[in-house]
């Protein structure tokens, strides 16, 4: 089976890049393709259409108001492609009703903290996505900030009293599987096993591989 062609879309936010690179080089399932929205967008290449998963790992704080951009995230969820939104991506654009819808979280205002150790719980063991894991602890940032709403499918929590508490779920949007991801701050959590599970069975689900 070929591999799964998967767009890795970052811009407006430093990460640790090796650590970022050695997150989806772990993934023996994909082939990824790490660009800034702007090129994304460009497309230059002419191959938007041949991704089988996008990965949003953006955090740009500006609605645009017109072009290629606008355009193309106003596209997302039409021909189905699975959406990853990983960590500050969540946090993207706050005052755009279409990322909000995205994510599934209305209002998106937050506090951070950094180097928290956080208990995972897995609420849905039989989803694809988390299949095989057991609650496990890593170090992470945490978010403080309202949980996903109804319409959302709970897959990871934690009881950590400070973070959101949700840490994981699904949602459908428009045509597209779209699973979320609160943790991803940085290598102490890149290079978590049960992270690096939770992606990789993550994008094979979003691109209707498991």
């Amino acid at each position: 089976m070929s591999k799964i062609k998967t767009a890795v879309i970052t811009g407006q936010h430093a990460f640790d890049v090796p650590g970022f690179h050695g997150l989806f080089r772990s993934i023996s399932e994909i082939d990824f393709y790490l660009q800034d929205l702007e090129n994304f967008a460009a497309d230059a290449g002419k191959v938007r259409e041949q991704y089988d998963a996008l990965v949003f790992y953006n955090f740009h704080r500006v609605t645009p108001n017109e072009g290629r951009i606008r355009e193309t995230i106003e596209q997302l969820g039409e021909d189905g492609t699975g959406i990853l939104v990983l960590h500050h991506a969540i946090l993207a654009f706050p005052e755009w009703q279409l990322w909000s819808d995205l994510c599934g979280i209305q209002d998106r205002s937050f506090g951070v903290q950094i180097d928290e150790t956080v208990h995972v719980d897995i609420v849905d063991p039989q989803h694809p996505t988390t299949q095989g894991l057991n609650p496990w602890e890593m170090v992470d940032e945490i978010y403080i900030m309202a949980d996903p709403g109804e319409d959302s499918e709970l897959l990871l929590t934690t009881n950590h009293p400070d973070s959101m508490k949700t840490l994981a779920w699904t949602r459908q949007y428009k045509n597209a599987r779209v699973f979320c991801c609160q943790s991803g701050h940085d290598d102490q959590v890149f290079s978590d096993p049960n992270f690096r599970t939770v992606i990789s069975q993550g994008i094979q689900w979003l691109a209707g591989r498991i």
